[in-house]
């Protein structure tokens, strides 16, 4: 019986791969162990070189994703794809310390604790070169998941952890498999406080590859806490499309009065203007927040506006009626009617594009 699975999530992790297996290797001596890689299709073939070690190496498997992104819901979908009674997670780009690993399974077969977490802020971590700015934003989000998370953690942002199968599984009806936080959002969602010890380790410098890391982590990691904090009430997605949606009314408002009252035009052409600027914002905005996990490219992008623009036109259409109508009958109140018809399409927007576009 495997006793032990590593789970991986990759993407473009390719130059990685042989290193991380050949150290792992190392470190787990009289284990019985498996390495499972999650890829999210890489287009670098990182799950080809996945499936080339396989064949020489039967700690080795691949699980290749197509369609679909995100390290949270890859890390869980590898740990459902495994049978044994400890799972660990780490980064396959060797930052994280695979040395680690032996001590966090005997501390799970030694002691009654749920979960062991590899820390950088308790005594003996560290965070290696990071640079300052970083440094702050890390601390800054650690902070801020005190929001969900009630548990004394020293380090809740760690990417590096070995949970029991068991705990896990409890945990799971609750996950939202949003963003890149796991651990975050396990013990946000365990029904039971999971009981965790922390052990050290220093963060190391990427090994191959380019990081992953850039300004839309911060957004995944907001919609994670919103899902947490509002995810049994409203879903996470709808939330991220009300708050691009409100955005794309300041843009509205500020195209309809530049061409209704600086311009000139008529009201009723202005606010079809207005809706069309705000739909392709709305749209672009959506594609590469939103749905990043299902993000559109090349031709794709250019059908997705399309469905998107048809999907919304009867919202539009309704939108621009209800406005001329209010405007007909209260030509003062012209902002109020512009906004009324801004959220009488809104939620047909919302449901009709996250269906077909």
């Amino acid at each position: 019986m495997t006793e032990l699975s590593v789970i991986v999530p990759t993407l473009n992790e390719r130059g990685n791969i042989h290193e991380l297996v050949k150290r792992l290797s190392e470190v787990l001596v009289g284990v019985s162990w498996e390495v499972v890689f999650v890829d999210d299709d890489s287009p670098d073939g990182t799950a080809d070189a996945v499936r080339e070690l396989a064949q020489k190496d039967a700690h080795v498997r691949c699980v290749q994703r197509i369609g679909r992104r995100g390290l949270s819901s890859a890390t869980i979908e590898g740990m459902l794809a495994t049978s044994s009674p400890y799972l660990a997670v780490m980064d396959g780009d060797l930052q994280h310390d695979e040395a680690l690993l032996p001590r966090m399974l005997d501390v799970l077969r030694s002691e009654s604790v749920d979960i062991v977490v590899g820390s950088r802020y308790v005594t003996g971590g560290g965070l290696g070169d990071w640079a300052k700015s970083r440094v702050l934003i890390s601390r800054w989000a650690r902070n801020l998941s005190r929001i969900v998370v009630r548990a004394d953690l020293a380090d809740p942002m760690s990417g590096f952890f070995m949970i029991r199968r068991e705990s896990f599984q409890q945990a799971l009806p609750r996950l939202s498999g949003v963003g890149f936080k796991i651990l975050l959002d396990l013990f946000a969602s365990s029904a039971m406080p999971l009981r965790f010890r922390e052990l050290s380790f220093q963060f190391r410098p990427r090994h191959a590859g380019e990081s992953k890391l850039d300004s839309q982590v911060a957004w995944e990691y907001l919609l994670l806490l919103l899902d947490k904090l509002f995810g049994n009430v409203v879903p996470v997605r709808f939330v991220a499309f009300s708050i691009v949606g409100g955005l794309g009314v300041v843009l509205h408002m500020v195209v309809l009065t530049v061409a209704f009252k600086g311009l000139g035009y008529a009201f009723v052409p202005s606010q079809a203007v207005a809706t069309m600027a705000a739909m392709t914002f709305n749209f672009t905005l959506n594609n590469l927040l939103t749905y990043r996990d299902r993000r559109l490219r090349g031709l794709g992008l250019i059908r997705g506006w399309m469905t998107f623009n048809l999907a919304c036109s009867v919202g539009a259409i309704a939108n621009v009626g209800v406005a001329s109508y209010l405007f007909g009958t209260h030509t003062d109140l012209w902002a109020i009617s512009a906004l009324a018809g801004i959220v009488v399409g809104a939620v047909w927007n919302y449901a009709l594009t996250q269906t077909y576009t």
